[in-house]
């Protein structure tokens, strides 16, 4: 049901199935009646056509008798709708061809039952189409919609199971609970011997695996072999290996229809370690290879950084990467790299600490860089708006990686920070630096006078200091005369 599109190759599995355990084969014909049913009562669309074209197959490969197809279509143009008309023209172009060789008056009473839905016109003209396309079909004896495809006619002697869409049916849920076989031991006996007649003795055998001494040698070899590929490992200094990596990743992107595709072929590609960083460097080479910026390069890029950390390492080091490089940049491979950029830091795909490496001062930028941060910030506020880019600017967590980018050092660079932002039609971001550069003479006077008092203050301590080793002096000075004195009085 979740995959019509393989719907015969189920329908051949069930054949198979049918032909050694035809009691299974009959309880899923019942569960799928049932299922339309109960998809027809609730005008559950997808889920009627699945069901429907599963009995469609299913009575191609003889597992259903052909009359549960006629009642089918009976029951859903008994009371025509656009609806259960479409549904009903799917079905007859599924199962026609077995109709047309097993009961061509009944398949003969439904298109006239098809004609008369066409003259009476009560129908959308789309449906009235389907019809029409539905009479070429007929009158080309079905060619292109086979009953059976001759690889999917795998059984000989085909058993048909009678049920009817009006019958009571029991869909036996119980089996679907465990219960202990008491006589599990003997029922595992005659499976295994079922078991061994369809698939065969050997493949048997190579299950079971009862040679320990096949498995032995087994072993030595794999380890012999192992020994001899590291003898003759080469090492590739061409690089060939890595361009041939390029042109796969190259091809895939440029061929795919969509994002998912490329996504999903890409995953399948074996990258060896280290490798990784090739992939982002080929999608990032792609976009600016584009005459305008595609969007699909930006949700495959956002696809791959959420699917792993490590390519939103890569990416985060391409940022760094092509800033430093920017001024090699033409103008447009250069609106391309920063539209991407912004999709990534827009969706948070890549986190907001690459800006970090953005200093934007006069001396620290160049006309390339100017252009890739004004394309980067407007479009970072399409994608976000102003005022969520405002508050993103403004979290405590992001200040130490946007000191650069709103820089606070010098008046000058804060003046052209501001000036540049406003003259790129974004002014609103910088509030928060005029309200700083209008408070900056004051932060600078307090600043000047905190140094004047820490100045005073140390000057204060080097006077008293001078005045006490004066007072010493003096008073060993003094000490000093005194002596003196009395050794004259002793002399004379």
């Amino acid at each position: 049901m979740a995959s019509p599109g393989f719907t015969d190759v189920f329908a051949a599995l069930v054949a198979v199935i049918n032909a050694k355990f035809p009691e299974v084969a009959e309880l899923l014909l019942k569960r799928v009646v049932l299922q339309l049913k109960r998809a027809y009562k609730r005008n559950d669309k997808p889920q009627l056509l699945a069901a429907v074209k599963f009995i469609a197959h299913l009575v191609n490969q003889q597992v259903a008798e052909e009359l549960i197809a006629l009642e089918l279509v009976s029951v859903l143009l008994e009371v025509p709708t656009d609806d259960s008309v479409e549904v009903a023209v799917g079905f007859v172009t599924e199962c026609g061809a077995m109709l047309q060789d097993v009961t061509p008056k009944g398949l003969h009473g439904i298109f006239e039952r098809f004609r008369g839905i066409l003259h009476e016109g009560d129908i959308d003209k789309r449906v009235q189409y389907l019809i029409e396309g539905l009479f070429a079909i007929r009158k080309a004896k079905f060619q292109g919609h086979p009953a059976v495809r001759p690889e999917l006619d795998l059984v000989e002697e085909k058993y048909s199971h009678d049920l009817s869409i009006d019958d009571e049916v029991n869909p036996e849920t119980s089996l679907d609970v465990f219960k202990p076989d008491p006589d599990f031991v003997e029922n595992e006996k005659k499976y295994e011997a079922l078991k061994k007649e369809l698939l065969g003795e050997d493949e048997s055998e190579d299950e079971d695996g009862s040679d320990a001494s096949s498995d032995d040698n087994d072993e030595e070899e794999d380890e012999s072999d192992e020994e001899d590929e590291e003898q003759m490992r080469i090492r590739d200094e061409t690089e060939t290996n890595l361009v041939n990596l390029r042109r796969t990743i190259y091809l895939t992107i440029m061929s795919s229809v969509d994002f998912e595709e490329a996504g999903h072929k890409l995953l399948k590609i074996k990258l060896e370690p280290g490798q990784e960083m090739e992939l982002c460097i080929m999608l990032l080479e792609c976009c600016s290879q584009e005459r305008t910026y595609l969007r699909y390069y930006g949700l495959l890029g956002q696809r791959f950084c959420m699917i792993n950390k490590i390519h939103q390492e890569n990416f985060e080091k391409c940022f760094v990467q092509q800033y430093s490089m920017i001024h090699r940049l033409e103008t447009n491979k250069l609106r391309n790299v920063a539209k991407f950029f912004a999709h990534l830091l827009g969706k948070d795909a890549l986190p907001w600490h690459v800006l970090a490496y953005i200093r934007l001062t006069e001396e620290d930028t160049t006309s390339s860089s100017r252009i890739f941060i004004k394309i980067l910030f407007q479009e970072l506020s399409e994608h976000l708006g102003i005022k969520l880019l405002n508050e993103r600017l403004q979290d405590p967590t992001m200040q130490e990686s946007l000191e650069s980018i709103f820089p606070k050092d010098n008046p000058k660079n804060t003046r052209f920070a501001i000036n540049f932002f406003t003259s790129i039609g974004l002014g609103g971001i910088t509030e928060n630096l005029r309200e700083y550069l209008k408070n900056m003479p004051r932060l600078i006077m307090q600043q000047q006078k905190q140094v004047a008092e820490s100045e005073s203050e140390s000057s204060s301590g080097s006077d008293s200091s001078s005045s006490e080793s004066e007072s010493e002096s003096s008073s060993s000075s003094s000490d000093e005369s005194d002596r003196e004195k009395k050794r004259k009085r002793r002399r004379s």
